[in-house]
């Protein structure tokens, strides 16, 4: 339990025990009572705090990693800002490869926090060499003294989530859940979570939001890996083009599809009707809940539990960005938004 009064030994010290906090104004018309669990109280700013001291620490422990050593992993930004973060307080040298969706703020953070960091395309195969896993591995294989995360196929990811956030869930809410709701990309936290959950109370159901262009609702739905449901997409940290081993499938009852442009508009309307700074990858969360409540998932005694995953100074050139929005058809003209911003 982190005692936030205290002298703490470093900033790692402050990972984990994340506020749940009720929503209030943004689910005024829904059936039930709503929680986040809001990972962006973590130091690094996301719930990627989590798995990068996890897995690093068990690394240590294994004897796998010592002083001078490289970290390497692909990242779509918040796993490799924590992974950065730790490396830096542990002595460690860290690189990362992104792909081009990530944002600016994203890239330009990692680089500041350390990191050497590699773009690659993002609108390739897994099997392309230029793709950011393939990269990695690359990489990995040239470098003396390293260590690949690799978070997709890494049991450990579900493990930090299983050993951290599910007690901490389930302590908050004094174990009365009804739903459990995340994103999944890598799938370690929605998989984690659940399993732990489901433990303690095997009704919790779980729901995962994919993103459209992603395979993972379709996989959890009929075991195939369609490519026709392969296409480009914005949000970052949902979805995959391929099927990780750190998605535990079985664990998660159902799955919810988001748009780009409604993901966005939702990211904007809860912080401004919560108060909280949301990033892209929230948004999506809450797009998934108004859609849910349309089609009566909730009723009046639904106790629901939503992951916020990221903040959202990690979106400013996209999302609370006019022009970002308006460049990609997320706003029109007429969008007052555009004119928040007038200098005398």
């Amino acid at each position: 339990m982190i005692q936030r009064g205290h002298i703490h030994n470093n900033i790692l010290d402050l990972i984990g025990d994340t506020p749940m906090i009720r929503l209030n104004r943004s689910v005024k018309s829904f059936q039930g009572e709503f929680y986040a669990k809001y990972e962006g109280f973590n130091p690094g700013h996301s719930s990627k705090d989590r798995i990068a001291l996890f897995i690093i620490e068990d690394a240590e422990k294994k004897g796998l990693i010592k002083d001078g050593s490289t970290i390497i992993e692909t990242t779509s930004g918040n796993t490799g800002f924590s992974l950065a973060m730790v490396a830096l307080v542990k002595g460690y040298n860290c690189i990362l490869s992104v792909t081009d969706k990530s944002s600016k703020d994203k890239i330009e953070m990692l680089a500041a926090m350390g990191a050497k960091v590699y773009v690659c395309p993002a609108n390739v195969s897994p099997e392309d060499p230029k793709s950011y896993i393939n990269f990695a591995k690359k990489i990995h294989e040239k470098t003396d003294n390293s260590v690949y995360i690799n978070q997709y196929f890494n049991e450990l990811n579900v493990d930090a989530h299983y050993s951290t956030t599910g007690p901490e869930i389930w302590k908050q809410m004094d174990g009365d859940i009804t739903h459990f709701i995340a994103c999944s990309g890598t799938g370690g936290t929605i998989s984690g979570v659940a399993k732990y959950l489901k433990e303690k109370k095997s009704n919790i159901k779980v729901i995962g939001v994919d993103a459209y262009g992603s395979v993972l609702k379709k996989y959890h739905e009929t075991g195939i890996l369609d490519p026709g449901e392969i296409h480009p997409y914005k949000i970052e940290g949902l979805g995959k083009n391929f099927v990780p081993s750190s998605t535990k499938f079985e664990l998660i009852d159902s799955f919810v599809k988001v748009s780009d442009k409604e993901s966005a508009h939702s990211a904007l309307e809860l912080t401004k009707s919560e108060g909280i700074f949301l990033g892209y990858t929230s948004g999506a969360i809450f797009q998934a809940l108004k859609q849910l409540s349309r089609n009566n998932e909730f009723k009046k005694e639904s106790r629901v539990v939503v992951i916020l995953p990221d903040h959202g100074s990690r979106y400013m050139s996209k999302i609370y960005s006019g022009e970002w929005m308006f460049e990609n058809g997320f706003y029109d003209k007429s969008d007052t938004d555009l004119k928040k911003i007038e200098y005398i």
